[in-house]
């Protein structure tokens, strides 16, 4: 589905958005790389808060 939506967003936010993308990106583009960057990071926090709190058995195959 290819739906148009308006988001507002400060002046220093449109300025800092427009400054990362790479030249021919849309903004729906950078917003997607940015929302999959946002996915890997917080796997990686949580594989980390899970070793540091959990006892984790070694399982063998």
């Amino acid at each position: 589905m290819n739906a148009t939506k308006r988001i507002i967003v400060r002046e220093e936010v449109w300025a800092a958005l427009s400054g990362m993308r790479e030249p021919g990106m849309t903004f729906s583009e950078l917003i997607e790389e940015m929302i999959e960057h946002e996915k890997k990071r917080r796997l990686v926090e949580d594989i980390k808060r899970i070793q540091e709190t959990e006892e984790l058995v070694e399982i063998s195959l």
